[in-house]
């Protein structure tokens, strides 16, 4: 066979596997519709792509209100006296005469310390539920004397007479007429509240964090018998020339109790008790709970 004739064979078959092809492909596709002449071509409409409903917004939360509102007691207030109050940085004078007012001038000089008398309070209230009280920072002039200690035998107690030093204070308040003092605090408790979103509890209510505080003291434990007391270690060469500040409770739960029940703790049980009385009277008429 010659060359050519070898090359002519396979090319004939590629050719007629092609139109068979062809042929085959034309039967299954549908003939194309002439479009006449002068008509527009018009597009298929496409199903347009369905997005995605953006997700629905999650819902705030409701605001809620203090557990323990002091409304009403304002309410009846602002009826009979609706002067309007002063900012709270200019609220130590008004303060001031409002006390002696009450009080009397022997009484608020004696025991209360008024200037910046309202952020006195709100931080004193503020830390007694912590392990320390800055008596700096107190709104009530610190007990005189010092604090009374005695020995038996190689151990240090609290002193009986330690109590001497807290009764003139626990006198004066046991003697607070407690509506007028829950009145005179409903009345200028905006500024309370403004003192307290001040310290760094915005949208907090004072009222719910001093109802909190007074249930904790009134909670504080009777100690029975002699309270072991121990000097916190110092470390240094620099003489301690105030021992008597660092006296701690030698059991460490009592020690570790907040600095408001380890004040009542220290005043001993019967000044304890007498305060605890008048505190949960107060409470009682400015901590009604919330209805459910």
């Amino acid at each position: 066979m010659k060359p050519l004739s070898r090359w002519l064979i396979p090319i004939l078959a590629l050719l007629g596997l092609a139109a068979v092809a062809y042929f085959w492909w034309q039967s299954q596709t549908p003939p194309l519709t002439p479009i006449p002449p002068g008509q527009a071509v018009v597009a298929s409409p496409v199903a347009p792509t369905t997005t995605p409903a953006a997700p629905e917004p999650t819902p705030m939360p409701t605001p809620v209100g203090p557990q323990y509102p002091i409304e009403a007691l304002q309410t009846e207030i602002a009826a009979s006296q609706p002067e309007p109050l002063p900012p709270l940085a200019n609220a130590d004078a008004p303060i001031k005469d409002a006390l002696l007012e009450w009080l009397g001038r022997p009484s608020v000089l004696t025991f209360l310390q008024v200037d910046g008398f309202v952020r006195r309070v709100v931080v004193t209230v503020d830390n007694l539920s912590r392990g320390h009280a800055a008596a700096r920072l107190w709104p009530v002039v610190p007990t005189a004397d010092r604090f009374q200690v005695t020995q038996q035998g190689d151990t240090t107690v609290l002193a009986e007479s330690n109590a001497a030093r807290y009764r003139p204070f626990v006198q004066f308040a046991s003697g607070l007429n407690t509506a007028k003092a829950a009145t005179f605090y409903a009345k200028w408790y905006p500024l309370f509240q403004s003192a307290y979103e001040e310290l760094g509890y915005p949208g907090k209510y004072f009222n719910d964090r001093l109802v909190q505080v007074i249930d904790q003291m009134l909670a504080t434990p009777e100690l029975n018998g002699p309270v072991k007391l121990v000097l916190t270690e110092v470390k240094g060469s620099v003489p301690t020339i105030r021992p008597w500040v660092r006296y701690e409770y030698a059991d460490a739960a009592l020690e570790a109790r907040p600095a408001g029940q380890k004040m009542l703790m220290r005043m001993g049980t019967e000044n304890s008790r007498v305060l605890k009385a008048k505190l949960k009277e107060f409470r009682q008429l400015i901590g009604p709970r919330t209805a459910p």
